[in-house]
């Protein structure tokens, strides 16, 4: 005969970790932000994230999370769903073709512990391949604490590795690319960019007001997460970030609020990446600064861009 014991079971809680680093298509695991994902609906789905306060590249300024860490959160987005929703295989490559996001910075203020993130996802235009998604765009809402502090679209393809490779056509491997970078020119002044150490600068001053030279620096451990065979799309959107800064006449404390940027052409490591801004006019409201930034190489458009700058 067996005895039985009555027991109180205690509610374990719930645990958080990231989700696998290879599906957001990086290295170190320090750098992913995303935690989980589930499915909502038809090709929608909620996202979450963790910012942690501090950041060793995505800096706090004025109290306030680093747009951009909202940035390379979407970004992270995109390979998540499309691996683990859409079943895209590991070793496919990722290209972006536009990208527009809005924040609001009020939203975005450092509290005393890590932001937790949601992020709305609705999946469109989607192009199939052989069974898989060849492109799509993405409409995304991030909110905290159940209050909207962004809004984001973009739009993607997606390349098998035969496709890529002819589309990469004579570049190289990765590893060989990215070994072959030349060494980066010397940095633009930390108080003109607005950024505080000069390894995170990604501009090079130029004898021509509102021209410089991409600064790419393979040795970043944020921005070269991994050896890749063209300037990644995070460095092309701090180029304009800090050339925004660069331009903007008020002193006082200020966050870029919104940025739109369409990508035409893969930057390259071996020749060098001019950057053009302008402030333009009328400033839209809510913002003291509106800035529009292109990159060429060669004599081909990289990119174009514009961004708007809030102050705090």
């Amino acid at each position: 005969m067996y005895a039985t014991t009555e027991r109180t079971v205690t509610p374990q809680p719930v645990l958080t970790t990231t989700v696998a680093r290879e599906f957001v298509h990086r290295a170190a695991l320090a750098e992913v932000f995303l935690t989980g994902w589930r499915e909502t609906g038809p090709d929608t789905f909620t996202v979450t994230a963790q910012w942690p306060r501090s950041h060793a590249f995505y800096t706090v300024e004025h109290g306030v999370h680093d747009p951009l860490m909202l940035c390379e959160t979407v970004r992270q987005t995109f390979p998540l769903l499309t691996h683990a929703a859409y079943g895209l295989p590991f070793g496919y490559h990722l290209s972006w073709s536009s990208f527009r996001f809005t924040i609001d910075p009020r939203a975005m203020r450092i509290e005393r512990t890590p932001a937790d993130v949601e992020l709305r996802v609705r999946c469109g235009d989607i192009r199939l391949r052989s069974g898989l998604p060849a492109s799509m765009s993405m409409e995304i809402e991030v909110l905290r604490a159940g209050v909207t502090m962004a809004v984001a679209t973009t739009r993607f393809g997606c390349h098998s590795p035969k496709v890529y490779q002819r589309l990469r056509s004579g570049r190289g491997t990765a590893a060989c690319a990215f070994a072959d970078a030349p060494a980066p020119p010397e940095p633009a002044s930390c108080d003109v960019v607005s950024r505080t150490r000069r390894q995170d600068v990604v501009l090079s001053a130029t004898a021509s007001a509102g021209r410089w030279q991409m600064r790419v620096d393979t040795d970043h451990p944020v921005l070269f997460d991994h050896a890749v065979d063209h300037v990644p799309g995070m460095l092309l959107l701090e180029t304009v970030r800090q050339a925004s800064h660069a331009l903007d006449p008020d002193p006082a404390p200020g966050v870029v609020t919104a940025m739109d940027i369409t990508f035409h052409r893969y930057a390259e490591f071996g020749s060098p990446c001019w950057i053009d801004a302008h402030v333009v006019s009328p400033v839209s409201p809510g913002a003291r600064c509106r800035t529009q930034v292109s990159a060429h190489q060669n004599g081909a458009p990289v990119f174009t861009a514009s961004s708007a700058i809030t102050t705090l």
